[in-house]
């Protein structure tokens, strides 16, 4: 909370001191934003579709699949840059808030991952009878848990592209990668890490044997342990594994990792993709470095100051450079159009 005050007296002070114009146009983005509705049998769900300013044939359409959390359709304004980069190259994007965010319908966390793909085949069937988009021209992109999905709905949809942002291949062994990496990072000693590993592994039986909340917590203890809509979250979606899944694509894929990605072991999914995506010239992947799980520079990601200083006056520069080029250069080599510069 104090966090959170302290941002918004930087921002008063900053609109006071003159800088206000100067931010506002910053995050003015050359982009048609239009709210919608996308009423399915689990309720409604809403968002937005972004089209280029101007256009005169149908545009192609990304449809942004979020990672984990309660993420709203623009992820706190978070996408918007990406969405002008590719408004600039003839793509609407469409992104839904997710279940229980924004106008939303539903729990996002009672959702399962098939549940997430039968939500993106419902984006997908409204968005083809939109009249300014080309249907043949309709792929993805998504973000860490994202992978799962994208995955399982190449077998399911005839997507154009789809782009992949930090996937894990594994529920579990990325789960623990996570917890040794942030650890070490953290300077922990070799026994605190192997301690919480082996304290995690008793949890992993516990979802293994279907057990309940209160058994969960009769182990993991009050501190820190997750709510009960969380252990039902993690109690369905724990066996995720995109091995066999990634199989299914059919269509041009673009793999971005970062090098010092903490969240995912970027080394085990560029080889499972590699492995399993065939043809292999279907793949294209891209290794960022001194980026991070979230496409950031490291030294962005560390500072949380630097961090809102940068989308505050520079927020097509929040990500690294290099990541937006690389979604660019993939379309324009997929289905070459001429880059419209703001």
């Amino acid at each position: 909370m104090k966090k959170k005050w302290g941002i918004s007296v930087l921002i008063i002070l900053l609109l006071l001191g003159g800088t206000g114009t100067y931010i506002l146009q910053q995050n003015s983005f050359d982009m048609d934003e239009q709210t919608v509705e996308i009423d399915t049998p689990q309720g409604k769900l809403t968002g937005v579709l972004t089209l280029p300013e101007k256009y005169s044939d149908k545009v192609g359409l990304v449809l942004f699949i979020h990672g984990d959390g309660p993420i709203d359709s623009t992820h706190d304004d978070g996408y918007k840059p990406l969405w002008e980069r590719l408004a600039a190259l003839g793509y609407a994007s469409l992104s839904l808030d997710k279940r229980g965010i924004g106008g939303s319908e539903g729990n996002w966390l009672d959702q399962s991952m098939d549940d997430r793909v039968e939500e993106a085949q419902q984006a997908l069937a409204w968005a083809r009878q939109q009249p300014a988009i080309d249907a043949n021209r309709i792929g993805v992109w998504g973000a860490s848990q994202a992978g799962w999905v994208i995955s399982k709905l190449a077998g399911k949809e005839s997507l154009a592209f789809s782009i992949l942002v930090s996937p894990a291949i594994n529920w579990l062994t990325q789960g623990e990668y996570n917890t040794r990496s942030q650890m070490a990072k953290e300077g922990r000693s070799v026994n605190d890490i192997e301690q919480q590993v082996n304290d995690d592994i008793r949890i992993k039986d516990l979802l293994k044997a279907g057990s309940s909340y209160d058994e969960y917590m009769s182990v993991a203890g009050q501190k820190d342990a997750m709510s009960r809509e969380r252990w039902k979250f993690v109690s369905q979606n724990y066996s995720a594994d995109a091995t066999k899944d990634i199989a299914n694509f059919s269509s041009p894929v673009l793999l971005l990792l970062g090098d010092h990605d903490i969240n995912v072991d970027v080394k085990e999914t560029e080889k499972v993709y590699r492995e399993r995506v065939s043809p292999s010239e279907l793949l294209r992947v891209k290794v960022l470095p001194d980026t991070e799980h979230s496409m950031l520079s490291t030294s962005t990601a560390d500072s949380p100051t630097r961090a809102l200083l940068i989308s505050l006056f520079a927020p097509r520069n929040i990500t690294e450079k290099g990541y937006m080029d690389e979604i660019a250069d993939f379309l324009q080599n997929i289905h070459p159009i001429q880059e419209v510069k703001p």
